[in-house]
């Protein structure tokens, strides 16, 4: 592409710009190419029947001979979750990754059946040396442990980008490396790319241990049993709900399979201490109500996850009890509000108490910095320009303020999309092109081969059903054999509209009969006139608008 000058550094991204979510981050310099994580993101609700929206990787396939290595800032799911389609796609040379997303990655790998020999573990020391780029880490405050920043020496200068943070001065874990940060400020920090997830909220976030305390509280005033419901990645507020369980002398049993898996690579890891304190959903059937904590997912309402199905009271082991207290460590994922909403209305319903984070019961905190925790981090590395990345379109232009209101001119700013291209020289930074960066969607199995014209008829399914229209043809003859047989799903009760499928019936023989005497026409050509004057009957009759189906079999009969 013209745009990729010699000797120019590029950086663009291929997801995580405009969105939460799937976040693939390059730099490029002539014939060298990092990529910096390889995330998912999970489908709104329009997108029916998609499991995972990923990263376009139509670039990376055309330059794979300068990719040198994929590397992994930490291990949530929007930064490693894509790696399973990544290398059935593209050749990754490396893939570098810190303890705790190494064994993330190697569980998703098997569980995919992928073998893949080069996942290497780096901790904050080790540096990375390439023709162009010199790559070294510091360590971050997150959810997750092993979180990191990268720091991209260039020929063009140093880029920075953040990885998740927060600075939080009494965490759970390791504190954020700030010494290591204002040092790679002192040496001049070229472009910053910045996680902006809060950069509208005010103020400094909670500190992990806040929600300690008031867990604590929860825990010395309830003498039943406790479930709770936080996100299975969150591994430091799973830690200090099992220290707390501990010291409130309780027994922690586990429920939902993706919290199986993270307690089974804390402990692995050594992050959490399992001294007997887990035990299996039947010893916690049989525990006193005041000996036990449930430790499950469905915090965000999922249907099929844990505690909705308690909610529900279709789980198959846990029925909640009259002293059951229900905790949501957890804030809402945009757009899953409502679903939260049903759940906790169904557990009030059953007449459990319910703990949610409010700024009386602080029981959840983010982690990522709030606005002062942005500033900060301008402030520490000092940049010449600023490129907000992992956040919504909005998210990323009030970050873009906070870097002018620390001193930035608004021409240093860089509020981009998915796809554009920011070219580093010896002078000055400036976006000079774009390249395909769109949505993938995975469907099952099936990478890319659904798009929006597939999308669109699963809406329109869910919205007004299908009507299938199945007529037996003579062959030989090119007659109707019979008249057609309707069926019909979402679109009307069968029973109740017996007179309006009838005339549908009709029309559609009419419509095949006058269509058959065409001897030119192709069948292709008939589905297409059997919708194009059914639509607008049943629309006119129902004001729906369901899928036409039309389905023709062909038969041969004997000649008299």
């Amino acid at each position: 592409m013209k745009f990729f000058e010699n000797n120019n550094t590029q950086v663009f991204a291929l997801g995580g710009l405009g969105e939460i979510g799937k976040n693939m981050y390059c730099v490029m310099h002539n014939d060298e190419l990092i990529i910096i994580d390889s995330g998912v993101m999970f489908p709104q609700d329009e997108l029916l029947g998609i499991d995972y929206v990923i990263p376009d990787y139509t670039f990376l396939k055309q330059n794979s001979e300068k990719i040198k290595a994929l590397i992994i800032t930490h291990g949530h799911e929007d930064h490693i979750g894509s790696i399973p389609f990544l290398l059935q796609t593209v050749n990754i040379p490396v893939i570098y990754a810190p303890k705790q997303a190494t064994e993330l990655i190697k569980k998703k790998l098997d569980e995919r059946n992928i073998k893949y020999k080069n996942l290497n573990t780096y901790t904050e020391d080790l540096k990375l040396k390439f023709k162009y780029f010199q790559i070294e880490f510091f360590a971050t405050t997150h959810s997750i442990p092993d979180s990191h920043g990268i720091a991209i020496n260039t020929p063009n200068g140093l880029i920075v980008m953040t990885g998740d943070f927060k600075f939080d001065w009494t965490p759970i874990g390791p504190m954020s490396n700030i010494h290591k940060m204002a040092e790679l400020g002192k040496k001049g920090v070229k472009l910053l790319m910045s996680d902006s997830t809060n950069a509208m909220v005010d103020g400094v976030s909670i500190s992990e241990s806040k929600v300690d305390e008031t867990l604590n509280e929860v825990f010395e005033n309830c003498e039943g049993r406790i479930i709770i419901a936080t996100f299975a990645s969150n591994i430091y507020r799973l830690k200090h709900i099992v220290e707390t369980c501990r010291k409130n002398n309780r027994k922690v049993a586990l429920f939902g399979r993706s919290m199986d898996t993270s307690i089974e690579i804390a402990v692995k890891g050594g992050y959490i201490i399992d001294d007997g304190i887990f035990v299996s959903p039947e010893e916690a059937l049989k525990s006193k109500e005041n000996e036990i904590t449930l430790l499950c997912t469905g915090s965000q309402g999922e249907p099929l996850a844990a505690l909705s199905r308690i909610a529900n009271g279709v789980h198959r082991q846990i029925k909640l009890l009259p002293n059951d207290v229900v905790v949501f460590s957890s804030s809402a994922i945009p757009g899953n509000a409502d679903a939260i909403t049903n759940t906790i209305n169904k557990l009030y319903l059953k007449g459990v108490k319910v703990f949610t984070n409010t700024s009386i019961s602080e029981i959840h905190t983010s982690g990522h910095g709030n606005r002062e925790e942005l500033k900060l981090m301008l402030r520490l590395l000092n940049p010449q320009y600023l490129m907000p990345y992992h956040g919504e379109y909005r998210m990323l232009k009030a970050h873009a303020q906070l870097g002018i209101e620390c001193g930035l001119p608004v021409e240093n700013t860089f509020v981009l999309d998915n796809g554009d291209v920011l070219s580093i020289n010896k002078h000055s930074v400036k976006k000079s092109g774009n390249i395909p960066a769109s949505d993938i969607y995975v469907d099952g199995n099936r990478i890319g081969d659904i798009g929006n014209a597939v999308i669109k008829d699963r809406i329109i399914m869910s919205d007004d059903g299908i009507l299938v229209i199945i007529a037996n043809i003579d062959i030989n003859k090119r007659e109707l054999v019979g008249n057609t047989n309707i069926t019909t799903r979402g679109f009307v009760l069968v029973n109740e509209s017996t007179e309006l499928l009838e005339r549908i019936e009709f029309l559609a023989n009419q419509i095949i009969i006058k269509n058959l005497k065409n001897k030119n026409l192709n069948y292709s050509e008939l589905k297409h006139q059997i919708v194009q004057e059914v639509f607008p009957f049943i629309k006119e009759e129902t004001g729906r608008k369901p899928i036409i189906l039309p389905v023709f079999m062909e038969i041969k009969r004997e000649s008299n």
